[in-house]
């Protein structure tokens, strides 16, 4: 595809909004929720919430993610089970299917960006058919500001059509779900689900393949700053507590989600959080909860009662992925222009359910490059379609792999480089199971987790401090203030050691396995 043929598809794009029976563009939070009453697209809280159904998706699809294989441009792209080609005359039957489809529907268009002023910054724009998809990225993405545009022709546009399934007999699909990024186009097409996280999370996809050009290190990780000004980020897979833990009374929020490192430091990527909010606590998680029901704030999945006017987040109903997508300023008060230095701290996350991993670990450099590329933790429900309720061991390159379109060495060379530039120290938490595995122990209490990140930012461990945990090499500290040291040491908090060997050296060869991959 050449520069002419961009224009033309970016042209036709154009025409859709001209044709349109009603093109609503860059509508208040107000207007919007306005708008969602209208369409009947969902009901609004006594707070202005908007609570609303994805359908029969409530979790990504990442079978049906394609990246378009542009000749003599792919070098570097990783093709995997989550970045399968598609050819460009797919993608072009796809886009006029799904334009033909829109060009009779109201339609939504928000102009926004994502990163930081200048070189690191990108807008997009997000055409959809529903008003509440339109909030969601409005709450989500930063407002456009045309200041901050280095280079105009980076601009993305976002073509989102959930109610409009593609025939896979007729687009080569392995379904009715389409998740098409054309970088060279600068397209992105989504359909067939009402999942409002495939667009967040196509566009950390572009911004996954942008960024790492111009020497930005792109990470699936939250971030939040304390008092003395020091950076922690935190690292890990959805369900391992990325929101949770880095929304701190004491710290202040950079982002629960996605962030650039770049040479001066550390920036949000996005203007909101997607938080997690199954079996969601006033008590225990206060900032996630009283942001999750402010107004304009939008509510997946959850359900919700109209006589009352409560909202069950501890329903899970429709799914165990149920969500909350909210500003950052609902959140945090520090400035979101701003790049924070670099991190002091690192937390790779896992919610071991085989119960195997220490609450708390200290990572040696070796130890970090093979922690990152295997990016482990164990699934029971939720995030993804085809997930079961038994645990599987699930691995993610860069605690991201379905985001990653370029190989991961090379994302986990740039953290390396920055590792040691910067001698941050990285950490291992589980915040999932102890004392046995999932069905046996039971889940790390949250207070005990808090208490552990609290250490690690704060106490200044020295080598005598730690112990070497048997087959994964780790050093775990000897204690840690509000933790018993029994659960600290996992072999020693099983009812029988023995058997705790056999699923140690299971998981092992779990490692062993994924790690296989990249060798």
């Amino acid at each position: 595809m050449n520069e002419r043929n961009r224009v033309f598809l970016n042209t036709l794009v154009d025409n859709l909004l001209d044709t349109a029976p009603c093109v609503f563009v860059d509508l208040s939070q107000q207007e919007l929720i306005r708008q969602v009453n209208l369409h009947k697209e969902g009901q609004v809280t006594r707070s202005g919430a908007v609570v609303v159904k994805t359908g029969e998706n409530t979790g990504r699809s990442p079978l049906d993610k394609y990246i378009v294989q542009n000749m003599g441009e792919d070098s570097g792209l990783w093709w995997s089970k989550t970045n399968q080609p598609l050819s460009e005359e797919i993608f072009d039957t796809v886009l006029q299917n799904q334009l033909d489809y829109l060009v009779k529907r109201d339609i939504f268009v928000q102009h926004l960006g994502v990163g930081h002023p200048g070189s690191n910054y990108l807008t997009f724009r997000v055409i959809t058919e529903t008003a509440w998809h339109s909030l969601f990225s409005a709450n989500l993405f930063k407002a456009h500001s045309s200041a901050f545009i280095d280079d105009p022709n980076e601009d993305y546009t976002i073509l989102h059509s959930p109610f409009f399934e593609i025939d896979p007999l007729i687009a080569g699909t392995r379904s009715k779900v389409f998740i098409i990024l054309n970088f060279r186009a600068h397209l992105i097409l989504i359909g067939g689900t009402g999942y409002a996280g495939e667009i967040k999370k196509s566009v950390f996809t572009v911004l996954n393949y942008v960024f790492p050009k111009r020497g930005i290190l792109t990470m699936h990780c939250a971030a939040n700053v304390g008092k003395m000004q020091d950076v922690a980020l935190f690292f890990g897979l959805s369900g391992t507590g990325k929101t949770t833990l880095s929304s701190s009374l004491d710290r202040n929020l950079i982002g629960d989600d996605e962030h650039g490192w770049s040479d001066d430091g550390v920036f949000n990527l996005e203007g909101g959080c997607y938080a997690k909010t199954i079996h969601l606590e006033e008590e225990k998680e206060p900032i996630i909860w009283k942001s999750a029901q402010r107004f304009g704030s939008v509510l997946e999945n959850i359900p919700y009662n109209l006589k009352t006017g409560t909202v069950d987040f501890e329903s899970g109903l429709l799914t165990e992925n149920t969500r909350a997508a909210y500003p950052i300023s609902y959140v945090s008060a520090i400035d979101q222009t701003k790049i924070y230095s670099h991190p002091k701290t690192i937390f790779f996350l896992t919610a071991d359910a085989f119960g195997i991993l220490p609450p708390l670990s200290l990572l040696t450099p070796e130890q970090v490059i093979y922690h990152f590329l295997s990016g482990y933790t164990s699934k029971i429900a939720g995030t993804e379609t085809g997930i079961s309720k038994e645990p599987c061991a699930t691995f993610s390159a860069c605690f991201g792999e379905p985001f990653l379109p370029l190989i991961p060495g090379l994302y986990t060379e740039m953290l390396r480089k920055k590792l040691i530039s910067n001698k941050s120290r990285v950490w291992l938490v589980n915040t999932g199971w102890i004392t046995g595995p999932f069905g046996k122990g039971y889940r790390i209490p949250l207070e005990f987790t808090r208490a552990i990140i609290d250490a690690a930012i704060n106490i200044d461990y020295s080598d005598d401090d730690f112990i070497i945990g048997p087959f994964f090499g780790m050093r775990i500290p000897r204690s840690v203030p509000g933790v018993p040291d029994r659960i600290l040491n996992p072999r020693g908090s099983w009812e029988n050691p023995a058997e705790y060997d056999q699923a140690a050296e299971r998981l092992v060869q779990e490692f062993k396995r994924n790690h296989s991959r990249f060798e």
